[in-house]
């Protein structure tokens, strides 16, 4: 997982960390029976690791956290994360090459990182007119948008302090 500064600071990503994990695990399960899938064990467990994670956590982290589930190997876990963002219970930040969790699986939306480049901190931000308008804009090139992942990077409110 990405390393913060010793004097670490936690971020809370309000508008899509769920705050009850057992309550968000229990939803997500719904969720995946509502799509004729399930929530396997190792994909709860991966899904849980993402949700206490105060950091965009990296695959290979994930395996490593993995404790008990002898037989997981890398493409078991990035098969879980595959079926997770496809739910729509996580993100994937590309430029980190880590994975966080989404609380709002009750619908697909794009997602805007907020990067901090001082602590390694990512936060999730709801720019809904952003979306609209990146929506507006690659329809009007003829381009129909599934969803999009939009990274800012730049010092936290926390950092900056």
């Amino acid at each position: 997982m990405a390393h913060a500064h010793p004097d670490t600071h936690a971020h809370v990503n309000t508008p899509c960390s769920p705050q009850d994990v057992e309550a968000f695990l229990e939803q997500a399960e719904l969720l995946a029976e509502r799509n004729g899938q399930r929530l396997t064990k190792i994909r709860r467990k991966v899904l849980r690791l993402l949700l206490e994670s105060s950091e965009p956590s990296k695959a290979y982290d994930l395996l490593a956290n993995l404790d008990g589930e002898g037989s997981a190997k890398p493409p078991t876990v990035y098969r879980a994360l595959d079926f997770l963002q496809e739910v729509g219970l996580a993100h994937k930040i590309e430029s980190l090459n880590a994975y966080v969790a989404c609380g709002h699986a009750s619908h697909k939306h794009s997602a805007v990182f907020l990067i901090c480049d001082e602590c390694g901190a990512a936060e999730e931000l709801h720019a809904v007119a952003t979306t609209e308008a990146l929506r507006s804009e690659t329809e009007g090139a003829g381009f129909r948008m599934h969803h999009a992942v939009i990274e800012v990077r730049g010092i936290c409110r926390a950092c900056t302090s």
